[in-house]
Parts: structure tokens; C-alpha cells; sequence
């Protein structure tokens, strides 16, 4: 499986990663996603508290990555992120951050939690409205969450495979993402 995403915000998880893409992604439309979203006992789809929801999610996303064991990559491009997830179309907020690049890796923590940290290493104007959305809706806690359920490992090398010979910019650059081993 290659598991191909526009990383940005997201109105409930904070952020669209590799964990969210899948976990919600790969759910089933009637009933898996309803699993994920709503409180046992309730018909509102939006009662979940925002960690619960992050659990959730991740969950889910462990069921396939575990499906697929070493026959899945990801694909995390950084680029025309926006506080919006791609799925409110037309009404979704302009883009706000700076175009990072393009990440790879057979790790899904380690390339979440890279995107998150090259957007927290942007200069505050450049990140100051996309954190907000992560850490106000609690997008943090799909990392630690990953993290708690053996997913995969936080810390990383980004090895920068850009071809200066070619005609490519940075923000065009593909990283690859490898998890830190020692």
C-alpha cells in the first residue's frame, strides 16, 4: 500500500497526516467512521472529545498499517497546507504556511512526526495558524498516541535526496524519512 498524503490542518484532528489519511481513509464509510467520531449511545457524530477522537483515529490507522506490515510506504507533501482539510473543497481557509517538500518513509510515526516538526520549525508568521489549529484541537496526541501503541518510532534522520543538477527547488525536494536506530 502506498499511502499518499497532502499534509495540512484538519478542523477536529488538528492536522492530515499519514495517521489521519489512513485511519479515517481506510474506515468504513457507514459504519467505521461513525465508530471513530461519536460516543457510544449518542446519534450526534460530533460528540467525541478531541483526544478520544485522536485515539480513535489512530487506532483505526494501526489496523491497516498492521494489515499491510512492511508492504506499506507513506508519502507526506508539504505543500499549499492550509488550517483546512482538503475535503471542505471551496470553503477551506486560504493557505497559510510556507511549502516545505515532500517526505517519504516506511515509518508512519516517524514521517508524521517529522511534518509536524518542520512546521513547528517554520518562523512564527509562517506557522503561527497552522500550530494553533494542531495544538488546539489536540493533533498532538496521534503522535504520542502512535508512539504508546509500538507504530512506529518518533525519532528520525531526514536524509535530503535533492539533485542539485536537476531543476528542482527545495520546496520541491523529496526528504526520506528514516527512524532513528540507537
Amino acid at each position: 500500500m502506498l499511502v499518499l498524503t497532502h499534509f495540512k490542518g484538519h478542523t477536529m484532528g488538528g492536522f492530515g497526516g499519514s495517521n489521519k489519511n489512513i485511519g479515517i481513509g481506510c474506515a468504513d464509510g457507514r459504519i467505521g467512521k461513525g465508530m471513530i467520531h461519536t460516543v457510544e449511545g449518542s446519534s450526534n457524530m460530533w460528540s467525541i472529545a478531541e483526544e478520544e477522537l485522536m485515539e480513535r483515529i489512530t487506532e483505526s490507522s494501526k489496523a491497516t498499517v498492521d494489515h499491510f506490515g512492511k508492504q506499506i510506504a507513506y508519502i507526506n507533501c508539504l505543500r499549499n497546507m492550509s488550517v483546512s482539510c482538503d475535503c471542505e473543497g471551496v470553503g477551506a481557509e486560504p493557505v497559510v504556511t510556507p511549502n516545505i517538500g515532500i517526505l517519504a518513509s516506511t515509518d508512519i510515526l516517524a514521517i508524521d512526526q517529522a511534518s509536524v516538526d518542520l512546521v513547528f520549525a517554520l518562523g512564527e508568521d509562517d506557522r503561527k495558524a497552522l500550530v494553533e489549529r494542531i495544538t488546539t484541537r489536540h493533533g498532538l496526541r496521534q503522535l504520542t498516541y502512535m508512539k504508546e501503541m509500538g507504530m512506529g518510532n518518533d525519532r528520525y534522520h531526514l536524509i535530503d535526496i535533492d539533485n542539485d543538477d536537476a531543476e528542482i527547488t527545495l520546496a520541491d525536494a523529496v526528504k526520506d524519512v528514516v527512524p532513528f536506530e540507537g
